[in-house]
């Protein structure tokens, strides 16, 4: 059976952006999907602005050419003290700005029209994954992949390779001509481009001595310091010449391979986790053609008509920030505590800016075990009630899990260590329930389960829901029902 236009144009909405946003729901049937994609398109097509929540001490700090506060009658320990000690405020502050910048990012995603810009964003900020206790560094690193998320992958991985966010975190400050660090140069070929098994250990070695002297400064601009560069002749990828960093990556890029693993990937995290080889190499013959021009590529996943086969709706986990900025577009809520959001990210697993490593989030199954799947479950009862929440993230948190700002539970109490926390946030159901339009309650029921689940019609078990929704006037019917719906492990597909 032919799925409708609301059923594709739902799963183009969780792929290529995330969900669908409740003005939208009376009129996801009326649009053809290659129509739709057109209009994200478009939405997604001007330069982002900054999202800039650096602290003015950070910038400065990282700004002046020397530690601000040396002063030249500083001896050898006291200036050595003095850096210490800035460095450690740097640091405290980052915390806190970083936390900032993933709220801001969160809302970015929740809320804006550029869906398919924030989408690809979100996806590139995993593949090209760095974890720095530097809120401008993480800033300008954010910027380089949103502004360049659908242009050109060498553009990309150019300006990516550059950043001092990268460039500290792989440790290439440190790769210096006779001494060649090789942790950048085997990311860059493991895991940003063609993929383990592609390269050689000799190719690693010479492509160290490629990217030797590349640099930043205190402020995160790009440097190149000729000094320590090795000039020698170096032998990459069975090329022959006096390479330098960039042309390691124009090397990299004239390989299909590098197209091939890039589409590999998009297509298990836009598609299915289960790659079509056949459909895999049409994209990636594309992909290398166009110059690796990411529009182009979204362009042909989206509009292809194998994308909306019912083999591939419903079939992808959601991942946290997925999921949490979900409910906030199927919503309309007013949230008062955003940093609400920082210890949910952390407590299902996907904390923005702090990846588990270089490799970035693994995703898929990996999303859900029995403990994250349950705070999943209770997430939009958290929302509507005044519950609080009462776990803890796992493992060290030097930033209080993201907790400093949260409200307490308990009005009027001071917060204590180990205390708990509520979702404080306001629903506006009257504008919900004007977009669905009034209907009875067994056609509401069905109009629900459709919009909110990309399951197929009855997977969700409806005597085990009905139990849970309240009848006794049309409001409290509504409300619980929604709220039963996102409460169930289907609402976890998208």
């Amino acid at each position: 059976m032919a799925t409708s236009n609301q059923t594709r144009n739902q799963h183009l909405l969780g792929r290529a952006g995330f969900g669908i946003d409740y003005h939208m729901l009376h009129r996801l049937d009326d649009i053809a999907p290659h129509k739709l994609y057109k209009k994200l398109e478009k939405a997604s097509a001007a330069t982002p602005q900054v999202l800039d929540t650096v602290s003015p001490f950070v910038r400065q700090a990282l700004n002046s050419e020397e530690e601000d506060g040396e002063t030249p009658t500083m001896d050898a320990d006291a200036r050595k003290a003095y850096r210490a000690e800035q460095r450690r405020q740097i640091n405290k502050q980052s915390n806190t700005d970083i936390r900032q910048l993933s709220l801001a990012w969160m809302k970015e995603m929740a809320e804006s029209e550029a869906q398919l810009r924030e989408k690809m964003a979100l996806f590139w900020h995993g593949h090209f994954a760095s974890r720095v206790n530097n809120s401008l560094y993480q800033q300008q690193l954010l910027q380089v992949i949103r502004e360049n998320a659908l242009g050109r992958f060498g553009d990309l991985l150019r300006g990516v390779s550059k950043s001092a966010s990268m460039l500290s975190f792989l440790n290439n400050q440190q790769n210096r001509k006779k001494k060649p660090n090789e942790n950048f140069a085997r990311e860059v070929m493991e895991l940003f481009t063609m993929g383990r098994g592609h390269y050689s250990e000799h190719d690693i070695k010479e492509a160290a001595r490629a990217f030797t002297g590349w640099g930043f400064e205190r402020n995160g601009a790009f440097v190149f310091r000729e000094k320590v560069h090795d000039d020698g002749v170096k032998t990459i990828l069975g090329q022959r010449g006096n390479f330098d960093g960039d042309a390691v990556l124009d090397i990299i890029l004239q390989q299909k391979q590098t197209a091939q693993f890039l589409c590999t990937k998009l297509y298990r995290y836009f598609v299915n986790e289960k790659a079509d080889e056949q459909q895999v190499a049409w994209l990636a013959d594309r992909f290398y053609k166009s110059d690796y021009h990411i529009g182009e590529l979204l362009h042909d996943i989206f509009t292809s008509e194998w994308f909306y086969e019912e083999r591939h709706i419903g079939a992808r986990i959601k991942s946290p920030v997925e999921y949490l900025a979900g409910i906030r577009r199927v919503l309309p809520m007013t949230l008062h505590n955003e940093e609400v959001m920082v210890l949910l990210q952390r407590l299902l697993g996907q904390w923005l800016f702090n990846p588990p490593n270089v490799a970035g989030w693994p995703g898929g199954t990996a999303w859900i075990d029995s403990s994250s799947l349950m705070l999943r479950l209770r997430i939009p009862g958290l929302i509507r009630s005044d519950e609080p929440i009462k776990l803890k993230p796992k493992g060290n948190d030097d930033v209080q899990m993201g907790q400093k700002e949260l409200l307490p539970a308990g009005k009027g109490k001071a917060r204590k260590p180990g205390s708990s926390y509520q979702i404080v946030a306001q629903i506006d159901w009257p504008a919900l329930e004007k977009e669905l339009n009034k209907s009875g309650q067994e056609a509401l029921y069905d109009k629900l389960e459709a919009f909110l689940l990309q399951t197929p019609a009855g997977s969700a078990d409806k005597e085990a829901v009905m139990k849970l929704v309240d009848i006794s006037s049309e409001e409290r019917y509504l409300q619980t029902l929604v709220i039963t719906f996102m409460s169930t492990p289907e609402y976890q597909l998208c």
